[in-house]
């Protein structure tokens, strides 16, 4: 279910799909592949949009994705990929042949994300797998509702839900696999993976990724 899924570490991952490969917030990456069909930007904190890491993936024909609030921030990068395409939360778009859909992405009682603030977590149709990308969120009723297969949540806390609760909310989502994200690095501790994978219950199962 998550082998054509990398998480290269914090919010940074990359889906290969028959459209080509998808980075979702590429930051602090090791390699320059250059070869992003799609980049998601979910928001525009530095560790979620990196425009050096952007251009470490991004080729003459990538096309990049970001909440709309986020436009004049990402006009720079026109120089580096050949469109881009503003989104708002709760919508559904066929990107050049992607179909994704746009998940509000904010915080409950904590300031950092803001939900009018307009960010955006997305679900990726992989060929009917329906692959989930959640960003910065707390345990929002949103996400409780989002129906996936996979379903890449943050766990490091802090800026985001910690481990225990992002087990408890994908328990509620009932996706087929889980992945935590979003710790170990600029949040949260790296033993919040296995923590997350200990409160996961079945028929829900818990993937590690970042290792």
């Amino acid at each position: 279910m998550t082998e054509n899924i990398r998480v290269f570490r914090h919010n940074s991952i990359r889906i290969e799909s028959e459209k080509g490969m998808i980075y979702i917030d590429p930051f602090n990456m090791d390699e320059s592949p250059k070869d992003a069909a799609y980049v998601l930007v979910t928001h525009d904190h530095y560790d979620h949009f990196s425009p050096e890491d952007i251009e470490k993936v991004a080729c003459e024909d990538t096309i990049l994705v970001v909440p709309e609030k986020m436009a004049g921030k990402a006009k720079d990068l026109s120089d580096i990929v050949s469109k881009i395409e503003t989104v708002v939360p709760g919508k559904s778009y066929d990107i050049a042949g992607l179909k994704i859909e746009t998940v509000p992405m904010y915080n409950i009682l904590k300031p950092f994300h803001p939900k009018g603030a307009g960010w955006t977590g997305f679900v990726v149709d992989d060929c009917g797998k329906r692959i989930y990308v959640a960003g910065d969120i707390d345990a929002i009723k949103e996400a409780e509702t989002v129906k996936c297969d996979v379903a890449l949540v943050p766990a490091g806390g802090f800026y985001t839900m910690d481990a225990v609760k992002a087990a408890e909310l994908v328990n509620k989502m009932q996706p087929k696999v889980a992945v935590p994200v979003h710790y170990g690095e600029i949040a949260g501790k790296p033993e919040d993976g296995e923590i997350f994978a200990a409160h996961v219950k079945p028929p829900v199962k818990a993937e590690i990724l970042i290792h």
